[in-house]
């Protein structure tokens, strides 16, 4: 039998750990799984609970204020003496005092999302003695990223739940990973079993990001009716928001269909045809239609409105099936790659029978 062969659990848990090493070093985590940063889930609870389960966890800045972050980054660290992240979205306007905050509350790793990020903001964040990782959407933006300073990369692909770009996790892990070999990077989107992590670790990933399979963690502060939504979910049903006029752009959100996402359309041909009327200019129209989802998230999130709130999700909600402890979803993750591990090292064996 050759060096490294699977023969039981033991080696192949000692396998994912190898594959995954880079990003366990750069996290200084047990197993290189990031929590999805998502607003209002992403909060306290679950990232200390990811965390503790010997993930990576990562609060979700969203809209929140400097002060607010400060706070949240406290609590956080009240729940959990392992390491954390910070979530922060480029187009806020406080970008700069958010990122002397994660300074100042010693935070270890700063995650910039929502675009292509300043230099100044990532200099700044290296300058502060944090780790730096950024999403890279396409090969060219990866290598902008990389000379820019980024210590690693985040690729997510279309199936992921929320704000999504148009190319397939596959498409990207491919586009990406090949021609990165010396920056680490964590695949993202529509990962909901630890066969696929397995599958991208092999691939030469250094770690997965998973978020809608934390969605319904116990520690999760989802209402409960938004986790039942995800139980019940299909893949199906996780799907992007319709533009209904290319001149009034929407950025594409992937979501549980329900009555909100019905209701999106017939709100954006009611404002589109008030502004053929003349009693909207485009611009008015255009922030009259981005208005539209103005707390929907925290309504479905928080309050359990599920007609027409946002239910966020991505395409890996069909694999979510039950309330769990977030340190069982993680050990079932592990426990499904090193089982595919195993079953790959008998079918060898009997191959070679």
């Amino acid at each position: 039998m050759s060096q490294g062969a699977i023969v039981d659990r033991g080696d192949a848990y000692r396998r994912i750990a190898m594959l995954s090493a880079r990003g366990r070093k750069l996290l200084g985590v047990e197993h290189a799984i990031l929590g999805g940063a998502m607003t209002w889930v992403s909060e306290r609870n679950l990232v200390a609970a990811i965390s503790n389960a010997g993930g990576f966890g990562v609060l979700a800045c969203g809209s929140m204020t400097p002060d607010l972050l400060r706070t949240e980054i406290r609590a956080t660290r009240e729940l959990t003496a392992k390491p954390f992240g910070v979530n922060l979205i480029v187009m806020h306007p406080a970008l700069a005092d958010l990122i002397e905050v994660c300074g100042e509350e010693n935070v270890g790793c700063v995650v910039l999302a929502g675009g292509i990020p300043p230099r100044t903001a990532m200099r700044r964040v290296k300058e502060l003695g944090a780790t730096l990782i950024g999403f890279a959407p396409a090969l060219p933006i990866a290598r902008k990223l990389i000379r820019d300073g980024v210590d690693a990369l985040i690729v997510e692909g279309t199936e992921a739940g929320g704000h999504i770009g148009p190319v397939a996790t596959s498409v990207l892990a491919q586009e990406i990973l090949p021609n990165v070999p010396d920056t680490p990077v964590f695949v993202a989107g529509g990962i909901g079993r630890g066969e696929a992590m397995l599958s991208y670790l092999e691939m030469g990933a250094a770690g997965c990001q998973l978020g809608t399979r934390f969605v319904c963690a116990a520690e999760s502060v989802a209402h409960p009716d938004f986790k039942q939504a995800f139980i019940k979910g299909a893949a199906r049903d996780a799907m992007p928001s319709v533009q209904v006029d290319p001149r009034f752009p929407v950025i594409p959100v992937r979501a549980l269909q329900n009555e909100g996402q019905r209701k999106f359309i017939e709100a954006q041909h009611a404002v589109i045809a008030r502004w053929r009327a003349g009693e909207l200019d485009q611009k008015a129209a255009q922030l009259e239609i981005e208005h539209f989802w103005a707390g929907a998230l925290r309504r479905a999130v928080i309050d359990g409105d599920v007609e027409s709130g946002s239910l966020m999700a991505g395409q890996s909600v069909g694999l979510v099936k039950e309330v769990q402890p977030t340190a069982d979803i993680i050990r079932n993750l592990i426990d499904e790659a090193a089982d595919a591990l195993i079953r790959r090292a008998a079918a060898d064996l009997s191959a070679a029978d």
